[in-house]
């Protein structure tokens, strides 16, 4: 068989195989809520999603005032951007995460300390 022929039958192969790849992990993400983060942002967030959270008398007066609610913060936590060259990843125990996104239609920006057990979110500006 030569060369050519044979890369044929590969590639063949390897098209056949990335297709049910996809739909057998399109197919289990669906169901089962898994989501693949690799990213460190996509991590830093997830990370942060699955702890306690906690809030700030700051925080906590904008919620009584009816200007956030946790709604919008779940939302910026699912979509924000963490600002890696502000935040303070090097400290112990608890790290600092800068994350930006939108909060009702304004570029809002949260101050988030990220501890072993759970996250105490430190202020919200926007």
């Amino acid at each position: 068989m030569d060369f050519l022929k044979r890369l044929g039958f590969y590639l063949i192969g390897l098209s056949i195989g990335i297709v049910f790849l996809t739909f057998i992990l399109k197919k289990k993400s669906d169901e089962t809520g898994v989501s693949f983060c690799y990213f460190p942002n996509c991590r830093t967030l997830k990370d942060i999603r699955s702890k306690q959270m906690s809030y700030s008398e700051d925080v906590s007066r904008l919620f009584s005032e009816k200007k956030i609610d946790t709604l919008d913060i779940i939302n910026i936590l699912k979509n924000g951007e963490v600002d890696f060259s502000n935040s303070k990843t090097k400290t112990s125990p608890c790290k600092t995460y800068i994350i930006e996104g939108t909060l009702k239609d304004k570029e809002a920006v949260l101050r988030i300390k990220n501890c072993r057990e759970k996250a105490l979110i430190e202020s919200i500006t926007y």
